[in-house]
């Protein structure tokens, strides 16, 4: 999959790109499925809600889980980060994101690069997500918001909370967010599961509670220039991998022939 030119100045300009329906549904089903068996795990990579059973986010699924494993090498995926970052990357982080109905807690305001700045040591902004909805993303269970632009003005001044939530988090102040939105605005795309959106690890975003019925998971792959890579080691590998060989991609079809070896 290759971004256009209209697509790849959209990003650059807004900060994030939204594309309905790059997996099917089978896939995303599959995906899906895969999602519930990792939650139920007893693992220290998989982080719970402050009730202490929630799922919040599965860490590194690509190492213990099959499906996970192939998404991470998805083409539908690599081939356009590649494409903006110009050149080969490697895995920096992989999270599944449960915002579990009822009980799926806030993701503060804040930038990804500027964690994995002030955490890592990642020398520059050449890195970024790519996000794929497993469940349809509505205005009810806790859709992303992104604040458009935002990324142009570099990392900003961030604090880090350890008490909001069960996960500890470099957090942007009301009166900073504030500003931004007066600038740009404030956006939240949603649709069906299969969607995608891919964002600058800049951008300004968070998503609110699921007080919704409906569950929300999502799938991000925190993709890297291998020439960008970290070069401090203080957090778990699981959380920021240390593995910078580049990623080659598998066949277009490679979710769909594990479902068929699992039927046989």
């Amino acid at each position: 999959m290759q971004l256009t030119t209209d697509q790849l100045e959209q990003f650059d300009r807004e900060g994030y790109l939204f594309l309905p329906d790059v997996f099917t549904e089978t896939e995303s089903a599959l995906l899906n499925r895969e999602a519930q068996r990792v939650f139920a795990m007893d693992r220290k990579e998989v982080v719970r809600e402050k009730d202490g059973k929630t799922a919040r986010t599965a860490f590194a699924a690509q190492h213990y889980n099959e499906g996970f494993r192939r998404l991470g090498r998805h083409p539908r995926l690599l081939e356009p980060v590649k494409q903006i970052l110009d050149g080969d990357v490697y895995m920096h982080q992989y999270k599944v994101n449960a915002k579990a109905a009822f009980n799926g807690d806030v993701w503060q305001w804040h930038q990804d690069y500027g964690t994995w700045s002030r955490d890592d040591l990642m020398p520059e902004a050449r890195a970024m997500n790519i996000a794929l909805f497993l469940e349809d993303v509505t205005e009810f269970n806790g859709a992303l918001m992104f604040i458009p632009r935002s990324h142009k003005g570099g990392v900003i001044d961030a604090g880090h909370d350890v008490q909001t939530t069960s996960y500890p988090l470099w957090t942007i102040d009301d009166e900073t967010i504030t500003r931004l939105v007066d600038e740009g605005g404030i956006v939240s795309p949603k649709g069906r599961a299969g969607s995608v959106i891919m964002f600058h690890s800049n951008l300004v975003h968070g998503s609110p509670s699921n007080m919704s019925p409906y569950d929300r998971t999502i799938v991000y792959l925190s993709l890297c220039h291998v020439n960008n890579h970290i070069r401090q080691y203080k957090r778990p590998e699981w959380v920021a991998e240390r593995d910078f060989t580049p990623l080659e991609s598998l066949p277009d079809d490679c979710l769909l022939t594990m479902e068929n070896a699992a039927a046989e």
